[in-house]
Formats: C-alpha cells, sequence, structure tokens
C-alpha cells in the first residue's frame, strides 16, 4: 500500500499468486487495510461498471454526512482513475491524484469520505469493480465537472464522452460557492473511531 498525495487516499497493488492455472489475488481484506491505514472499511454496497473507451464517470462524491469511500479496481481492461480532494479546508484541498487501474496490475484505490472520484477508460471496455461504504442514494450524490480547468486534471488525450450529468455538473468554484462540498472538519469527525 502506498498514500497518494490526496490525504487519506491509498493506491494497493495486491500480491499475485499465478501459475499455469492461471492467478488468484485478495484484492481487498479488511484486516490488513486497518493495519495500514489505521481505519476500519464497512463495507454497505459493491457495484460494477463498464464503460466504452473515452467514456469519463465523475467526479463524483456524496455529502458529508453521510458520506461514502470506496475502494475501487478494474477487473478487465485498464482505466486511468482519479481521486480528487473536495473537503473545503483539507491540506490537499483541490488536488487530484491518478492511478492506472487495470487487469495486469491487479491495483486498487482507496478514497475516504468527501473526495471525488473520476475514471476514463483507457480500452475498448473496462469493467470496474467498487465497494462502498455507503449505499447509493440519489439524494446525496454531487459532483463536479470533469473538465473544470480550475481542477486541471490530465485526462488522457482523444474524445471524451460524458454523461449529461456530468457535462452539466458545476465547476470546483460554484459547487464551493453554493456550499455543496463537504469540509475537512466534518469528514474528519466522521472517520475518527
Amino acid at each position: 500500500m502506498r498514500p497518494l498525495s490526496v490525504e487519506g487516499a491509498w493506491e494497493i497493488t495486491p500480491r499475485q499468486h499465478a501459475d499455469e492455472r492461471g492467478v488468484f489475488l485478495t484484492w481487498y481484506c479488511a484486516d490488513q487495510f486497518a493495519a495500514e491505514t489505521g481505519r476500519p472499511l464497512p463495507l454497505a454496497q459493491a457495484n460494477l461498471s463498464v464503460s466504452a473507451r473515452g467514456v469519463v464517470r465523475g467526479i463524483h462524491f456524496a455529502d458529508v454526512p453521510p458520506g461514502q469511500a470506496k475502494y475501487v479496481t478494474c477487473v478487465r481492461g485498464a482505466v486511468h482513475d482519479v481521486v480528487v480532494d473536495l473537503r473545503v479546508g483539507s491540506p490537499t484541498y483541490g488536488r487530484w491524484d491518478a492511478v492506472r487501474l487495470d487487469e495486469v496490475s491487479r491495483r486498487a484505490v482507496y478514497l475516504p469520505e468527501g473526495t471525488g472520484h473520476g475514471l476514463c477508460a483507457l480500452s475498448d471496455e473496462a469493467t470496474l469493480c467498487y465497494m462502498s461504504s455507503r449505499g447509493y442514494d440519489p439524494a446525496t450524490e454531487r459532483g463536479v465537472h470533469p473538465l473544470d480547468p480550475d481542477l486541471a486534471v490530465d485526462w488522457p488525450a482523444g474524445s471524451l464522452l460524458l454523461s449529461t450529468r456530468d457535462r452539466e455538473a458545476s465547476s470546483l468554484v460554484e459547487a464551493h460557492d453554493a456550499g455543496l462540498l463537504p469540509s475537512y472538519a466534518a469528514c474528519r469527525a466522521l472517520t475518527r473511531h
């Protein structure tokens, strides 16, 4: 495990056991995760998304409270996976980091509550599997425009396909000024144990 430049976010590279039969790995282990990060990750929902090359999903986040942490891996193909610190008052507010997730390295990314998640499919078809600490609630889901020039996320070159929701999402400044972004203090209070 290695911490990313966004405070509280981690990149996880599992140990793979390969032989003539194929590959086995543990892509998430609660005890090991808690020992490395210093916090548990309660799991409430698991999701799978399939995206065509050039599809950008995000940058999505949930209100805090209730908050929603995510643990994400790519089980088929490859994605450019992005975590953005949207926690107002955080020492890494507005910063983003990216990790290539693919079916070869089998890396995963952990995103704490209050951070935004986005991805761009790099392969003809990319399948992402992610687990969340809370179930999906459309009333608490938010988004920031993935192409916001103030964030300046370094997306892969080429045509990027966005959903209507993501194309119409607020910029970081607009979301901040509208009071839609989570506070760092509220995120820290939520994760104390």
